[in-house]
């Protein structure tokens, strides 16, 4: 798989405390998105489906969730279903899938099934600037909500955070979530306008 990036521990991606993974690569390229460093499929770095799994594995007993973005994380759909089969055998993590492609367009994918078994929210549609939200995980109105288990429902959305700014151990100040593309003065945005925009 390619990745963009990580964040082992966020509370402005998801309820409770998560790890985040922005995955590399959008041949979309929406308008208006926060992640334009996402859009080349050469960027970031290759990492296997085992050891992206191997090290992700000890995070999940102090997680309550892995959150999935982009880029456009289904450009990447067999790796990434291959990850939420492990994620789904071997933790009790919860799964929220950023995507830029709409529900229709998910749910017309030959793996769609198996892929949707694995997720608990998925969140669908392209952002659209002209209908910015940067509210309960949507960056713009248009993009939908699909709770696909019990685990989630739309009041647990409204105690997440538009934004949280984060220090990384190298001592660099990063901004995330949903309206992360809007950082206060001299704060870095990092990725994270909910996914692929």
């Amino acid at each position: 798989m390619r990745l963009h990036d990580f964040i082992p521990s966020s509370r402005a991606n998801g309820p409770g405390l998560r790890a985040v993974l922005w995955l590399q690569g959008c041949s979309r390229r929406c308008p208006g998105c926060c992640n334009p460093a996402t859009h080349p499929p050469q960027g970031g770095i290759s990492m296997g489906v085992a050891d992206l799994w191997r090290g992700l594995k000890p995070l999940s007993g102090a997680l309550e969730g892995l959150t999935l973005s982009g880029g456009e994380p289904l450009e990447q759909l067999q790796g990434l279903l291959a990850l939420l089969q492990g994620v789904r055998l071997e933790s009790r993590l919860s799964v929220i899938l950023f995507t830029g492609w709409t529900f229709e367009e998910v749910g017309a994918l030959p793996q769609a099934d198996s892929l949707l078994s694995c997720v608990d929210l998925l969140i669908a549609g392209p952002y659209d600037p002209r209908r910015h939200l940067a509210s309960r995980l949507r960056g713009s109105s248009n993009q939908t909500l699909h709770f696909l288990t019990d685990r989630y429902c739309a009041a647990d959305l409204e105690r997440v955070p538009e934004a949280e700014v984060l220090i990384t151990p190298a001592g660099e100040v990063l901004c995330t979530g949903v309206d992360g593309a809007r950082p206060a003065a001299g704060l870095a945005p990092h990725p994270g306008e909910g996914g692929a925009p």
